[in-house]
């Protein structure tokens, strides 16, 4: 038996994803607002490498983005490497390896039908987003893990590590408080968001990110194997690529490579699937006999076919373009939700959609918490996409970040005088909630907040009975709307509670 290596092959992967993973999540942390409008790093650099991304809203716009054609990088690599981006690379698939022992899989294998499920999945993205239908957000990994992160865990981790702080600072002693204040001064400048932030659609943002842990239960990597449209992407690039694995024919057929491939890809026949081999290296070390290489040296035998039969296919082209078809169709299209505000700098509705990979990006660096996740306000396909919610958070008037941060364009990077120009909505009164119409009782707080140089919120001087029956002389405010830019502090800082006095609407962004 040859001596082992004292430096195994996969320490190197592990090297690898450990930094990636720790790059990731700099990055996540460094999408924030941290006392200044301008963010130089932030996630969207992992999303502007991705092919699946890249490619959904190249179809889906009919244009090339180049916020977007990094991605050239990652499929040129695996045109040469093969699909090690999923083994070196994604933090979703190393999030995957490191809970792996938490979650053991069960001992009854998965049937192998479950393969073909990534292409399925990457065939009726693209289709469906030539066709008008952009679906690519609900299924990429990278969207999927910052919207998890961004609307559940981050809230969750803030709110868990700040509370026992809260409580050293209202009741503890001078003396837990001087040692306390440092600790947490420091945890807020290195580790912790900007504020603590609340989200709509919290619990299902989470619930779809745990269900990838979860499937760990069926099989190791399962989303990779079976799921990640992403991966299936990667996959077929793979099959052309020039690193393979190899296994010499005086195998004894021991199955301990078979036993350890995290990805499945050695079959029966000792065969290394590229399409399938994320490069982990442990087959490497693991072979009792080490005659498993990885090289450029191309294989004799023939891969494995894919299996998709020509029924598959059909169908699989057949829902890309009959589904959109029955969107364009609904109510919804001629009818949308009246309080619809998207941010400042977001593209015409149908363009918007095709670019937005719902990634949560925007509503991280939301500086007044006011950019939540949509449910159904703009249709099925508008799920997860950003809608400013008034009566949570206001859009700041000298705010650019969200801008800056989406990785697509969806939201385009306004220059501050210019999105403060930028009109997202329009506000008018209820006369029958606002204070000064409805009860005869001053209140100036939505003009006082109003934050256009010209304030749109102006007052008539009116004699008017108060709730005590007597005459009194106040002012009713009214809205001149061309100085309206709709963006809702009027409706937040509102003292009523419930339904506001004064309410904004949304209207079709212009931009772009």
């Amino acid at each position: 038996m040859p001596p082992k290596r004292k430096f195994p092959p996969y320490y190197w992967r592990r090297i690898s994803q450990a930094v990636f993973l720790a790059l990731f999540l700099v990055l996540f942390r460094l999408t924030d607002y941290s006392g200044q409008d301008e963010i130089p790093l932030a996630v969207n650099i992992f999303f502007r490498l991705d092919p699946l991304v890249a490619s959904a809203a190249i179809l889906a716009g009919k244009a090339v983005i180049t916020l977007v054609l990094w991605s050239l990088i990652v499929i040129g690599l695996t045109l040469i490497l093969g699909r090690f981006f999923c083994g070196w690379f994604c933090p979703l698939g190393t999030l995957l390896d490191y809970f792996h022992g938490l979650i053991p899989p069960r001992k009854k294998p998965v049937s192998s039908q479950w393969r073909k499920g990534k292409y399925f999945l990457l065939g009726f993205i693209l289709i469906s987003a030539l066709f008008g239908l952009p679906v690519v957000g609900y299924f990429d990994p990278f969207s999927l893990l910052v919207r998890g992160l961004t609307l559940a865990v981050d809230p969750f981790f803030n709110w868990t590590v700040t509370a026992p702080f809260d409580l050293i600072y209202q009741i503890g002693p001078k003396t837990m408080t001087a040692v306390s204040e440092p600790i947490y001064d420091s945890l807020k400048r290195f580790l912790l968001p900007y504020t603590q932030k609340t989200f709509l659609w919290t619990l299902l943002s989470l619930a779809i990110l745990l269900s990838i842990f979860a499937l760990e239960k069926l099989e190791r990597r399962f989303w990779c194997r079976n799921l990640c449209p992403l991966g299936g992407l990667l996959a077929l690039l793979s099959r052309i690529s020039l690193l393979r694995g190899h296994i010499l024919a005086t195998c004894k057929g021991c199955q301990v490579c078979t036993q350890i491939c995290r990805m499945g890809a050695i079959d029966d026949e000792k065969r290394i699937a590229p399409d399938d081999c994320n490069l982990c290296l442990d087959c490497l070390d693991k072979c009792p006999t080490s005659i498993i290489s990885i090289n450029f040296r191309r294989p004799e035998e023939k891969m494995a076919p894919l299996g998709i039969s020509r029924r598959s296919f059909i169908g699989m082209l057949s829902a890309g373009i009959l589904l959109p078809a029955f969107f364009r169709v609904r109510g919804e299209v001629k009818a949308p939700d009246p309080f619809l505000i998207r941010p400042p700098g977001a593209l015409k509705e149908k363009d918007f959609l095709n670019r937005c990979v719902r990634c949560g990006e925007c509503m991280k660096v939301c500086i007044t918490n006011a950019l939540h996740p949509t449910l159904l306000e703009s249709g099925l396909e508008g799920m997860f996409s950003p809608r400013l919610v008034p009566q949570i958070g206001y859009c700041e008037f000298n705010c650019t970040l969200c801008g800056q941060v989406c990785p697509t364009g969806a939201i385009l990077r306004l220059e501050l005088q210019e999105k403060q120009r930028t009109v997202i909505g329009i506000a008018y009164f209820d006369k029958n909630h606002c204070l000064p119409f409805a009860k005869g009782i001053p209140c100036i707080v939505c003009e006082e907040h109003c934050p256009t140089p010209d304030k749109a919120i102006k007052f008539h001087e009116v004699v008017t009975t108060n709730p005590e029956g007597q005459a009194v002389k106040i002012k009713q405010p009214y809205l001149v709307d061309k100085l309206c830019i709709g963006c809702g502090i009027c409706e937040n800082r509102c003292p009523l509670e419930g339904k506001k006095g004064v309410m904004v609407e949304g209207i079709k962004p212009v931009a772009g």
